[in-house]
């Protein structure tokens, strides 16, 4: 096996850390990401990667002729992004399936900077997002006219969390915002006695922030032994989820809606 320098193990290490920290920031579970930057890593010429793991964070270590190279990176979270995570395992595969290749840590390099990071149209995002919800109301027979209320409850909050998003405000209080604009439009139901039950719109309008994804990562991580991120990722997960219900409760409780209870 070719002896490999110092500056070059330096390259490499700075590859897996890179490779580690797309997948935690774009929603891999932790199982995937500690697997592919072990296995970038070793297709590399690594002996041995080493991958810790915390909710936000990661800390790498590569083995190369007895010597030892360790980086920590912080996280940043992203929205979820499934076309970059198989982009990245492609990425790898292709790197393990090269071999006797002097340039293949340029070609890796490379290929993580060219790495297609575009994503839908935020408009076009509304509008699915809000075409789910009213689908939601419909499913739970509501009738056309409420399920047009819903419709347009669910665009206008995800272009309200997305414009949110996109300026780094708190991701809790994004939540708040978007759960109090949406209920704020579903109850609108009420006033203009729109349908048989208007609790339907309320309900179907927040849809948008039930946090499905991260909360079955967190499930998995605790399952395949990653307790600690695993454990992290719930807690994130129900503090966005009350904060939904805060969210909730402010738009009722302003617009002095008796039927929920206050």
């Amino acid at each position: 096996m070719t002896s490999i320098s110092y500056v070059k193990q330096q390259r490499i290490t700075r590859l897996c850390v890179r490779c580690g920290l797309l997948l935690m920031q774009y929603g891999a579970e932790s199982a995937i990401v500690v697997d592919l930057s072990k296995r970038l890593g070793i297709a590399l010429g690594m002996n041995s990667v080493e991958c810790s793991l915390n909710f936000n964070a990661l800390t790498l270590t590569t083995i190369c002729d007895e010597r030892c190279i360790t980086t920590t990176r912080d996280t940043i979270n992203q929205s979820i992004n499934v076309n970059l995570l198989v982009q990245i395992q492609q990425i790898v595969n292709k790197t393990e399936d090269t071999v006797d290749n002097d340039d293949l840590i340029d070609l890796t390099t490379l290929a993580f900077d060219e790495l297609d990071k575009t994503v839908y149209p935020t408009w076009l995002v509304g509008i699915f997002v809000g075409i789910s919800c009213a689908a939601f109301a419909y499913l739970n027979s509501a009738s056309w006219l409420m399920t047009a209320v819903t419709f347009v409850a669910g665009m206008v909050a995800m272009l309200t969390r997305i414009y949110l998003s996109k300026h780094h405000f708190n991701p809790f209080i994004t939540v708040i915002v978007t759960a109090f604009i949406a209920s704020l439009i579903g109850a609108t139901t009420y006033y203009f006695d729109i349908g048989n039950n208007a609790d339907i719109a309320v309900a179907s309008s927040v849809l948008l922030l039930v946090p499905s994804f991260p909360l079955i990562n967190s499930f998995s991580d605790i399952l395949k032994g990653y307790v600690n991120i695993g454990v992290g990722r719930a807690v994130f997960t129900y503090m966005l989820t009350l904060s939904a219900c805060v969210g909730i409760v402010m738009a009722l409780v302003l617009l002095q809606i008796q039927h929920w209870g206050f």
